[in-house]
């Protein structure tokens, strides 16, 4: 067994700001993760993939990580384990990253017939680093099946050195701003039904053409992700509004923003704030145009660099605090547990996370039948939502962690009443009998 070496003289990364808060969010039934699958035109072949895994670590040095625990901060460090298993896939995904398992890594990798999923804890990386790591796996995998695949957009060349603006803490590097954003939200409403067990999720996924919704937002003049948001949000309000002991509370969804458009970054670590909207019912009937133009007006307004820098800068004053630096970690992911179990998710009633276009090289293309994206089980939310278009086709999953259908019926069901054609996936049949 190799000794291990002092601290300063091992390779280690400490957690960015967003990735600070999820160690102390990580329960026994819950983590903060999230899926990438890509279906393929041929079945699989596990020994290859896991050539490709290895292969493609030495180019991707923050995903080749382990947590580890200090006496104040949690933090990344080099796994020396080579790679992570490669495993047949699960009926539930999503399900609770353990510190001591899969070697220590914080990613997983699935296959199953023609199809490989790959789970990311969120401590190491958003939907966009995940994205350029999730491609480049593909694209080294079909090259070892024999196809020629070139490198470009979402896929990076793995004979490359990592670039040092890819491994960079961009939170720290670009808070600059003395103003902090207020966090003046209001608890919402919140779907509530019987849950599934422990580890169980209902994920369903609508298939609907880009040009189709792009033609529906261009009607109102917003952007794909504010349409698909607002028709989101008037779903959870009319759900509200059909229960029989309506308390009209807000409804309110969240929606992450890629921040390195703004900043100019390239790191393949987490960088994104998530913006919170909300409307509320006792001032009157909402239309979805109205939510469309109300939605559309709040991001258009906060989408700007100042506003980001005062919202970077109201997260970074948590691990700024001089008492909060001087705590001891196990008593700061107690009192993060504490907090978002008490406010975390009571301020929203949904998330929708849209990774937007995926890009491969043409040769690559016609090997992939389709992306998808899935976000990981909520606490209490029904409607955690994910969008990747590819190929010009949009695929938008919803994971539930209630038996209830009602929320991706609905919101399936009005987007075809908009005129919007959506062909449906689920993976309930597989998660009645509870098998995993």
């Amino acid at each position: 067994m190799k000794k291990k070496l002092p601290l300063r003289q091992r390779e280690w990364y400490k957690l960015d700001n967003a990735a600070k808060v999820f160690p102390g969010q990580n329960s026994s039934s819950w983590s903060n993760c999230f899926r990438l699958s890509a279906t393929l035109t041929e079945t699989v072949e596990p020994e290859l993939l896991e050539q490709a895994v290895k292969k493609l670590m030495p180019r991707f040095p923050s995903f080749d990580v382990r947590m580890r625990s200090g006496f104040f901060w949690h933090y990344l460090e080099k796994n020396p384990n080579g790679a992570p298993p490669i495993m047949e896939d699960i009926a539930n995904p999503c399900q609770r990253f353990k510190w001591k398992e899969n070697k220590g890594y914080l990613f997983k990798v699935y296959y199953y017939e023609n199809r490989i999923s790959v789970e990311f804890y969120h401590s190491i990386t958003d939907g966009f680093g995940a994205s350029r790591f999730f491609m480049t796996l593909i694209a080294v995998y079909l090259r070892l099946t024999g196809k020629n695949i070139p490198n470009g957009d979402a896929v990076y060349d793995i004979e490359e050195a990592p670039r040092a603006g890819e491994l960079e803490d961009s939170y720290s590097k670009n808070c600059h701003s003395k103003a902090k954003a207020k966090r003046l939200q209001k608890f919402t409403y919140r779907f509530k039904g019987e849950r599934l067990p422990k580890h169980f999720l209902n994920v369903t996924t609508g298939y609907m053409p880009v040009s189709a919704v792009k033609e529906k937002a261009a009607e109102h003049g917003v952007t794909i992700t504010e349409y698909l948001a607002a028709v989101l949000l008037w779903t959870m309000y009319n759900l509200q509004k059909q229960e029989e002991n309506n308390k009209e509370k807000h409804v309110g969804i969240q929606i992450p923003v890629n921040l390195r458009g703004f900043f100019g970054s390239e790191t393949l670590r987490n960088f994104m704030l998530c913006y919170s909207f909300q409307i509320d019912p006792k001032m009157g009937e909402y239309t979805l145009p109205e939510i469309i133009k109300l939605l559309s007006l709040y991001l258009r307004y906060i989408n700007n660099e100042k506003e980001l820098q005062a919202m970077m800068n109201g997260n970074m004053g948590i691990e700024r605090n001089p008492i909060m630096r001087i705590l001891p970690s196990f008593l700061k992911d107690f009192g993060v547990s504490m907090v978002y179990k008490v406010a975390g998710e009571k301020a929203t009633s949904c998330l929708l996370s849209n990774v937007g276009v995926m890009k491969a090289p043409k040769e690559m293309e016609q090997y992939i039948e389709k992306l998808v994206l899935v976000m990981g089980p909520a606490m209490i939310n029904g409607a955690r939502c994910g969008a990747l278009s590819y190929k010009g086709t949009l695929a938008f999953s919803i994971s539930n962690i209630y038996k209830s259908t009602k929320i991706q019926k609905e919101f399936f069901t009005n987007l075809i009443k908009l005129g919007i054609p959506v062909k449906i996936e689920s993976n309930r049949h597989l998660i009645k009998g509870g098998e995993n």
